[in-house]
């Protein structure tokens, strides 16, 4: 079907509202031979639109390694800011895809990338008690104390979650457990849904993508 409207002329870089363009939907459902056709048909493989930024984003928060490599390949900006999560990096952190997060790094992911809602990749993975992925960023130096966006630190964020393994992992490295948030005042944004509603962060939901 996409071969067939790629030969009909179809705008291979058309935007949607709800879903970017046809090379980030694929991207977000790890369709890797769609994907390498749009890039053959030229694909802007660093076109950005919402919710996700560029494809590499919407591929890393999947956890899709092939798509990942293909993206990366095709000259992907591995540290393009944009879009929900920020960086891939913080995109495949926020879902825990340990080997998503090591193939990044290993081609040049600044590893300590802020953006002002999710603040680094380990502070993401330690929010959602992403134990692999977080032990994967402290083994490439991770900056474990960072304050950033509207999460507190790594530590505190493992804690406020209840994530003993990853709190006991991160105080082993050297976490200090006394810091103070020092990024978006929480007393004005009660849970994470209050300061998406006040900040306009789309948030990309599984029902939102383009079925390919």
């Amino acid at each position: 079907m996409v071969q067939t409207l790629l030969d009909n002329k179809a705008d291979v870089n058309a935007k949607s509202e709800s879903y970017g363009i046809a090379l980030q939907a694929a991207s977000s459902k790890g369709h890797e031979k769609v994907v390498q056709m749009l890039l053959n048909n030229k694909a802007d493989v660093n076109a950005k639109s919402k919710p996700y930024g560029i494809a590499l984003q919407a591929a890393s928060s999947r956890g899709h390694e092939k798509v990942v490599q293909t993206l990366l390949i095709n000259g992907a900006n591995i540290n393009a800011q944009c879009g929900y999560y920020g960086t891939a990096l913080q995109a495949a952190s926020s879902g825990g895809h340990d080997k998503a997060v090591q193939m990044l790094l290993d081609n040049g992911a600044n590893i300590n990338a802020q953006c002002e809602y999710y603040g680094t990749a380990l502070q993401v993975a330690s929010s959602g008690g992403h134990d692999k992925a977080v032990q994967t960023l402290l083994n490439n130096g991770a900056d474990i104390n960072a304050q950033y966006g509207y999460h507190d630190t790594a530590w505190q964020e493992g804690s406020l979650g209840g994530y003993d393994g990853v709190e006991q992992m991160l105080l082993d490295d050297g976490a200090i457990d006394d810091a103070q948030g020092q990024g978006l005042d929480r007393g004005l944004y009660n849970t994470q849904e209050d300061y998406e509603y006040e900040m306009q962060v789309d948030v990309p939901r599984e029902d939102d993508v383009l079925l390919i």
